[in-house]
């Protein structure tokens, strides 16, 4: 009632591999840009229609298709809503991040829209892979470190000050010692974004802790770099850092 069936039918024959061979190559990168669309007319009662035609999609050999989907899985889940989110969703979205890097930065850059989705205990289980960021195919990539940390910044919220002190502190005092500056910089802001965090949630104790390590690893740092960055914290952090000395 909604599309006409044979309209429908084409649509889902676009993924068969002997028509992308004899048709177009790029058949199937069409196909996955125009699903959530589809999806969206359909409406979510009607996913089982596209439901199959999606996990082809997201398995196809082409990297390009699976990266498509990956920079639209944030969109198609708040269509789906969180139930089907969970149920069919987030199997897809593991796999896009054990995925190569041209494919992980799609799900990177919508990383936060995507987590904000998931029931608190669902996206918790996040929190061990995102250490995996981090590492990535190519260490000259690091446009994939300054995305991390832009995310990490807007991820914040999503978790409670214990789970930010015990996973996100790691990641964010690696990126400060990236070796590019445009990574440093912005992980700057993440620190002070982290004490904020703790400030605003009363967890003094982790805060005084954090900003110990901070002095450790950075202020008495042997190379300038690190004491500079030092000096970049405390200024991206000035309120936060105020407020622990006063304490």
């Amino acid at each position: 009632d909604i599309i006409p069936q044979p309209l429908l039918d084409q649509y889902l024959s676009m993924t068969d591999p002997a028509r992308a061979q004899t048709v177009d190559t790029e058949i199937a990168k069409h196909c996955a840009y125009s699903l959530p669309g589809v999806a969206l007319t359909l409406g979510r009662q009607n996913w089982h229609c596209l439901k199959d035609t999606y996990e082809t999609l997201a398995s196809d050999v082409q990297w390009k298709v699976r990266r498509t989907l990956a920079f639209s899985i944030h969109e198609l889940a708040v269509i789906l809503g969180d139930q089907l989110t969970a149920a069919d969703l987030v199997p897809i979205f593991n796999g896009f991040l054990k995925d190569l890097d041209e494919v992980r930065i799609g799900v990177l850059k919508h990383l936060y829209d995507f987590l904000k989705l998931l029931h608190a205990d669902k996206r918790r289980e996040y929190l061990y892979q995102l250490q995996e960021f981090v590492v990535t195919d190519n260490s000259r990539n690091w446009r994939f470190r300054y995305e991390l940390a832009g995310q990490l910044i807007l991820i914040l919220e999503l978790y409670n000050p214990n789970d930010v002190y015990d996973y996100l502190r790691h990641i964010a005092l690696t990126l400060c010692s990236d070796k590019v500056s445009e990574v440093r910089w912005i992980s700057f802001k993440l620190v002070g974004a982290i004490l904020q965090k703790f400030y605003a949630n009363n967890a003094n104790a982790l805060g005084l802790n954090f900003i110990n390590e901070l002095v450790v690893r950075f202020r008495h740092c042997s190379k300038w770099v690190g004491r500079q960055a030092f000096a970049f914290i405390c200024q991206v952090g000035m309120f936060s850092f105020c407020f622990y000395v006063y304490i």
